[in-house]
């Protein structure tokens, strides 16, 4: 009888008790085994394999194979005398599909005992295979390299290749190509699977270049129209910038599939800018085309489809995508909620997100993350903060993007302290140095009134980027420190580091609250031509502000009109603005018919006339706008303020009474405007604001929101504590002139964030010299 080996797969051989008369110490085996009547038939694995070293229990097992032996045959491997480099390709083949490095080891080290690694190329190949698919690409390399070269094939260079691409780092991607090209001098052929995986690392290193030498390589060998290899150069052409040479691939082919399909699509996204997509309108001509053919979409044509429903500001056709999305199953799917999600928050129903978020059967970090950026973005900073602590219950590691979404939502509730907490988390998960993260406690701290701390963490940012010195140049300017600001500015211009629009907003506001006319005006006419810079609508209100705030108020008209922003009632707000500070009646008049023009239903503009008229002493006027308002259904936002005290953010509303201390709150309250009054409300006229019309009018007034969590701050904080209070309205005059005297009386610095700046009181006196 033949020795045949144990390991050897025999298909179509029956196998009895002779061949293994070779193991009778290692497996007795009674009785026979039965023959094999069908090639390979699965095995289960027995539970009776316990210990190292036991075969697996062939009298228990109808029809044994290769593959039910394998599980335990590196046992067996030192007990065999005679065997083929056929037997172990197999075995191989199956450790590189599962990663089994150990038993792939034992085979290797059987191979070199029986000298196979000098004869025979397939084990050779096998082993090349193996090691790159356990990622221990050095041990594959050196087999490669110490080979004779009459053993190295077309198998062994591409599988070297792919392993080096599989590794998926720059320095990998480098080598792969340069052995692609030692492959191509030495006249080995390239095979489909890898000329599509050089295209991967070419798409990863943006590396178009040697991208289209591989298309050259493609069409020499006639693979330039395999499905395979026309996929990735699609894929590589469209994420490497070349768009126009991606549709040319894409129409070359007659029959496409559902692959080639999906990378076009997703090319026609790949450029973005802010929320919208590049090329979203030939995204859909491309689905629509798909499902003409009766193509089947999978996960990724439905995420990639959503998103450019949002780059053409689509809801409806998002919708029915989400109709389609159920009809196939895929609404569970993580990767498709991630993109639901995002277009649901776009277009401000982060409730319908939401909803699609807890259907998802498994939540991995880019789907909570969408949650909680699109929960930010849509202003649930509370909800936020409650999905970042789930995330943390679930057991998810956190990275640098969710950290930064979080402290985004602490910046806009001006949550100091609960950012401070967060930024605990951030260290303990090692992403605190992160650059994004150390942005987003620039800005924590800057939207907090805490512009110290928010520039100690600027000065701690160790590669700080364009966003780092623009968040706390314009951290400088919103807080009233204009010379900081442009110190800042030189600094950074001086350092190499490009300006960006936001950069020269910052810039430009600093020069209009510090009341920096001529350098404002300077930077606003050298944008273009100093930074390539255009100038937008916000850069230009920063020039109205500025020329407003120094009363040249027909100066300023003439550059709305000159601007191009003309029809923006931004800019004509802001000069509305600077005829109530200069108490110029028929200039506010004019202005305020062009804003009310634009925006009929913006309350803001009535708002600002009435106190205009109002200040002047001119109450029928002012009645009049009250009564427009009324008749055109324009409401006033109510005003809200907040303050964090113990961790937790208290919110009040004018005359608010809910607050559980609203007792004390209003009787210390009255107590300061008592003094208030006794020490400089004789010489000094009160301001008229939009509830004085009447005595309960001025009642109302002295309990504005402001007022309500200033003095709750003043009772909760230690003494020596600044009191940070936010608001989501203009500050009234009464209200500002009522916080100079507080902060002078009480001996206590007021830090105040209204919907225009912060105000930092202080002994009487406003940063914003009165001007906001």
């Amino acid at each position: 009888p033949s020795k045949t080996h144990i390991l050897m797969p025999c298909p179509f051989q029956t196998i009895t008790r002779t061949p293994m008369s070779h193991l009778p110490k290692l497996n007795p085996f009674k009785p026979p085994i039965p023959s094999i009547t069908k090639p390979f038939p699965l095995n289960p694995v027995h539970p009776s394999i316990k210990k190292p070293g036991s075969l697996f229990p062939f009298s228990s097992t109808p029809q044994p194979t290769v593959v039910s032996i394998i599980p335990k045959t590196h046992h067996a491997l030192p007990h065999t005398t005679t065997t083929t480099s056929n037997n172990f390709t197999g075995i191989l083949s199956f450790c590189a599909a599962t990663k089994n490095l150990r038993l792939g080891q034992a085979i290797h080290a059987s191979i070199l005992v029986n000298g196979f690694n000098k004869t025979m190329p397939f084990a050779l190949n096998s082993l090349i295979n193996m090691y790159s698919k356990c990622n221990r690409i050095e041990i594959a390399r050196f087999l490669f390299d110490s080979s004779d070269n009459n053993l190295l094939d077309d198998v062994s260079w591409n599988s070297i290749i792919n392993g080096y691409v599989r590794l998926g780092s720059n320095d990998s991607y480098s080598e792969a190509f340069k052995l692609l090209v030692r492959m191509h001098r030495f006249g080995f052929g390239f095979s489909d699977y890898t000329l599509s995986s050089v295209l991967t690392a070419c798409c990863c290193v943006d590396n178009n270049v040697f991208g289209k030498l591989i298309h050259g390589f493609g069409i020499k060998l006639g693979l330039d129209l395999n499905v395979v290899v026309g996929t990735g150069l699609l894929d590589m052409y469209a994420k490497t910038g070349c768009l126009s040479e991606a549709v040319r691939v894409f129409e070359r082919f007659s029959w496409k599939n559902d692959f080639m399909y999906n990378a076009m699509i997703a090319g026609f996204l790949q450029e973005k800018s802010g929320a919208c997509y590049g090329n979203a309108r030939e995204a859909l001509g491309v689905f629509g085309e798909m499902r003409g053919k009766g193509l089947k979409c999978s996960k990724f044509t439905f995420s990639s489809i959503v998103k450019a429903c949002v780059g053409v500001g689509d809801f409806e056709v998002g919708r029915q995508i989400h109709a389609l999305i159920f009809k196939n199953g895929l609404q569970g799917d993580e990767f498709v909620c991630s993109s639901l999600v995002e277009f649901y928050s776009f277009f401000g129903s982060i409730g319908d997100g939401l909803r699609c978020f807890e259907m998802t059967r498994k939540m991995d970090v880019v789907l909570w993350t969408s949650a909680i950026a699109g929960s930010v973005q849509n202003g649930q900073f509370e909800n936020a903060l409650s999905l970042f602590y789930r995330l943390l219950a679930n057991g998810k590691k956190l990275d640098e993007f969710i950290v930064s979404c979080v402290m985004g939502a602490c910046a806009d509730m001006a949550a100091a302290r609960t950012g401070e907490q967060i930024q605990g988390y951030a260290l303990k998960f090692g992403v605190a140095n992160f650059t994004i993260v150390k942005n987003s406690q620039i800005c924590m701290y800057a939207k907090s009134g805490d512009i110290d701390s928010a520039r100690t963490t600027f000065q701690e940012t160790e590669n700080p980027d364009v966003v780092s010195w623009s968040v706390m140049i314009c951290s400088y300017a919103q807080h009233g420190f204009a010379n900081k600001a442009l110190r800042l500015f030189e600094s950074m211009t001086i350092s190499g580091n490009e300006p960006n629009q936001v950069t020269l907003l910052g810039v430009l506001t600093a020069c209009s609250h510090g009341g920096f006319i001529d350098e404002g005006l300077r930077y606003y006419e050298t944008m273009k031509k100093d930074y390539g810079i255009a100038a937008n609508v916000k850069h230009g209100a920063c020039i109205v502000d500025l020329l407003g705030r120094a009363g040249r108020l027909e100066e300023a008209q003439r550059f709305i009109i000159d601007s191009g922003f003309e029809d923006d009632p931004v800019l004509w707000r802001a000069l509305l603005g600077a005829c109530k500070v200069h108490k110029d009646t028929d200039t506010g008049k004019c202005i305020a018919d062009r804003v009310i023009e634009l925006e009929p239903h913006e309350a803001a503009s009535y708002v600002l006339l009435y106190n205009l008229y109002n200040d002047m002493g001119k109450k029928k006027r002012a009645l009049e706008v009250r009564k427009l308002m009324q008749d055109r259904g324009v409401k006033k936002e109510p005003g809200i303020s907040w303050i964090e005290v113990g961790n937790t953010v208290h919110t009040f509303l004018v005359d608010d009474r809910s607050h559980p201390m609203s007792e004390l709150i209003y009787s210390r309250l009255g107590e300061m405007l008592v003094k208030i009054k006794k020490i400089s409300f004789n010489d000094e006229k009160l301001p008229l604001g939009i509830s004085e019309t009447e005595h309960s009018g001025a009642i109302e007034m002295n309990h504005h929101s402001e007022k309500l969590a200033v003095t709750f701050g003043i009772i909760s904080l230690p003494k020596s504590a600044p009191v940070r209070v936010m608001k989501n309205l203009r500050v009234c005059s009464d209200c500002h002139t009522t916080m100079k005297h507080i902060s002078n009386v009480e001996k206590r610095e007021i830090i105040l964030r209204d919907a225009i700046r912060f105000h930092h009181f202080k002994d009487g006196l406003c940063s914003c010299k009165d001007y906001w």
